[in-house]
């Protein structure tokens, strides 16, 4: 019922296609940065369905009263948390499976043009294979490649999302929605920063209280840059099953 989501889908969707016409000037290699906006475009519009959302749903509930009727019912208030935050999520994973597929078909289609930019052999759009005697049109493989190397930085965007999205139902129970906001907005930038941050105070032999700190803010705050595998899609390394897994578990855990 909200009309951020379509808003945020409209909007997001607008994005991918203006990425895909758009030249990037990197000689010939347009791909693998349409792969990157694309990937960031699908987090930021999660992350902000997801923390909106918290904020007017679960802090509108409390303000207005609603959720102490929802309450005197036979409902815990770990049932109400746990069911917004449910709620929240399949509203994530609706806006990823649209935008996905929309990344998906420009993707396959871009791998032709870049190819035609670089005077290579413009790969077929389809492949025949013969199924039960009978020919079938099948994507071909060079693009679907493309498209299968991006798929693992998409799953782990989501979980980013479901991360910013479990804080920000935590913090919509004490907090009003413009305090969420900003209290989500530093956990991401810390979140995305917490390793840099650790990685240069060592390495930099910095002061005590320096790498103290450092390694402090990384103890509290979600990594949130391990789920942020752009960088490596883009410049099209394979992200390993178990670096998923291990994310996946990292994810559950918050």
């Amino acid at each position: 019922r909200q009309p951020l989501f379509i808003l945020l889908l409209f909007v997001s969707a607008g994005i991918l296609i203006v990425n895909s016409v758009m030249p990037f000037f990197t000689l010939e290699d347009d791909v693998k940065m349409l792969n990157e906006c694309g990937l960031a475009t699908l987090l930021i519009s999660g992350a902000l369905l997801a923390v909106w959302t918290a904020g007017t749903s679960i802090t509108a509930d409390i303000e207005g009263k609603t959720a102490m009727t929802l309450l005197s019912k036979p409902i815990n208030r770990r049932q109400f948390i746990l069911g917004k935050y449910v709620g929240i999520v399949q509203a994530v994973i609706w806006m990823f499976v649209i935008l996905t597929a929309i990344f998906s078909v420009l993707i396959f289609f871009k791998v032709g043009y870049d190819q035609r930019e670089r005077a290579e052999e413009i790969s077929p759009r389809w492949q025949w294979t013969e199924v039960a005697g009978v020919e079938l049109p099948f994507p071909h493989p060079d693009r679907t490649r493309v498209i299968a190397q991006v798929l693992p930085g998409v799953a782990l965007a989501f979980l980013q999302v479901c991360v910013l999205g479990a804080i920000a139902v935590t913090a919509a129970t004490r907090l009003p929605m413009v305090m969420n906001l900003v209290v989500c907005f530093a956990v991401f930038v810390i979140g995305n920063l917490t390793e840099v941050i650790v990685n240069r105070s060592v390495a930099g032999e910095a002061n005590e209280s320096v790498t103290f700190m450092a390694r402090l803010i990384s103890l509290v705050m979600p990594s949130l840059s391990a789920f942020n595998v752009s960088s490596a899609v883009a410049t099209g390394r394979v992200v390993p099953p178990d670096y998923l897994a291990s994310s996946t578990l990292y994810a559950l855990a918050y």
